[in-house]
């Protein structure tokens, strides 16, 4: 199934919320403030838990499976194919050192599965396409939290990388409501501005509300 027929499932991505379960106390915590941010807009979530073991990967992508097909909202899964395919994720997204094995990975997932890759620069971001990546974040596209003092692309550097692809292209990197007019309405994909926040749903209210006034 390609990306065009996606959409005609789901929307376009105009907001995607990265998971990190190691900002709380417990799973449970987390898929609370992840509910509350899709009832504020967030349309897609990546459920990115590198350090959890198969066992507990596996249970809460099932529990998050359940969530996000109330509301209607895109779960992908980061890396592991097989969770996706045993919770009837949407999709994978994969590192940009895995770029490489997305035509495999779509190969093997079969029909109905959306690819995403996270991406740093034009090479990576054209080999994805080239791979079948339905679409892709590219980072960090301004200063943030978490690599303090490294370089960032800056919006105008954003929008040129991005043209080189006939796929969407999400921002990452920084993404806070004061910088979301300068994206212009393209989607975003954000963690610490919805997940530090100590009202979710009112946080992705806000960034959409400051990209599309």
């Amino acid at each position: 199934m390609d990306y065009q027929k996606l959409v005609s499932i789901f929307p376009p991505i105009k907001l995607l919320l990265l998971t990190d379960s190691k900002r709380f106390d417990s799973p449970d915590v987390m898929l609370s403030c992840i509910e509350q941010a899709i009832q504020g807009g967030v349309d897609t979530v990546v459920l990115r838990e590198k350090d959890l073991d198969s066992a507990k990967l596996l249970s809460l992508a099932s529990k998050l499976r359940v969530t996000t097909k109330h509301h209607g909202t895109r779960l992908m899964i980061h890396s592991q194919a097989d969770v996706a395919k045993a919770v009837g994720a949407d999709g994978v997204h994969v590192d940009a050192k895995s770029i490489s094995e997305i035509s495999q990975i779509k190969s093997w997932l079969g029909n109905g599965f959306m690819l995403s890759a996270s991406c740093h620069a034009a090479d990576e971001l054209k080999q994805a396409a080239q791979q079948g990546a339905d679409f892709c974040f590219l980072s960090p596209v301004f200063p943030t939290q978490s690599h303090p003092g490294a370089p960032s692309l800056g919006a105008k550097k954003f929008f040129d990388i991005a043209a080189t692809v006939n796929i969407p292209v999400l921002a990452l990197g920084g993404i806070e409501a004061d910088v979301m007019p300068l994206l212009q309405g393209h989607g975003v994909a954000t963690m610490g501005s919805i997940l530090n926040a100590q009202n979710p749903k009112k946080a992705a209210q806000h960034l959409l509300e400051s990209a599309f006034p």
